[in-house]
């Protein structure tokens, strides 16, 4: 019985650490979920690139300082564009769903898009003649697969989930998405 005891100490304090993430420091929450998110993507296309196609010999440590810190910001943009959709459009009916969905997919995925190559342009030191090549050469392979991966997902997340979990749920989904959009972004 007196094991029992720290057991449920421990695990009420686990339930409100959460509780705190999730509530009081929601933003950097949603920073550290992203950042860390983006560099785990970025670690396992390494690992794919070194084991089949031998374009590494070792993990670049810098490259996944890089998109792990544009992970970072994107998690801030996030952050405040979940917080604007569900304060403009409240509730869970469908057409409020189809409209944070349509919002989402034509008018922030672009941006967040053309974000993330910005930021790892800039973090990689490319000039802007540079980043722009990038976007033109690759920026539709990344929307396209937007559209196949990002409609169901935001789906359950504008339909099912509370505001403070939309970030988290995210990146879960992102983590896969993640390993292609390093791959994209790295594919010379």
């Amino acid at each position: 019985m007196q094991q029992m005891l720290p057991a449920r100490a421990f695990i009420y304090q686990i339930k409100r650490t959460g509780q705190l993430l999730f509530s009081k420091y929601l933003l950097a929450t949603n920073i550290g979920i992203s950042a860390g998110l983006s560099g785990t993507g970025d670690i396992l296309e390494q690992q794919i690139e070194k084991h089949i196609t031998t374009k590494l010999s070792k993990w670049e440590k810098e490259r996944t300082l890089k998109m792990s810190t544009a992970g970072a910001v994107v998690g801030v943009i996030c952050h405040y564009w979940y917080l604007y959709l569900d304060n403009k459009f409240i509730g869970r009916g469908a057409k409020v769903v189809f409209k944070k969905l349509m919002l989402d997919q034509c008018l922030f995925s672009p941006f967040l898009i053309f974000t993330y190559f910005v930021l790892v342009g800039s973090l990689d030191g490319h000039k802007w003649s540079e980043i722009m090549d990038s976007v033109k050469s690759k920026y539709l392979r990344l929307y396209a697969a937007e559209w196949i991966v990002w409609p169901p997902a935001q789906l359950i997340n504008f339909w099912i989930l509370p505001t403070r979990f939309r970030v988290l749920y995210d990146n879960t989904i992102s983590l896969g998405y993640d390993i292609y959009t390093s791959y994209v972004l790295h594919d010379d």
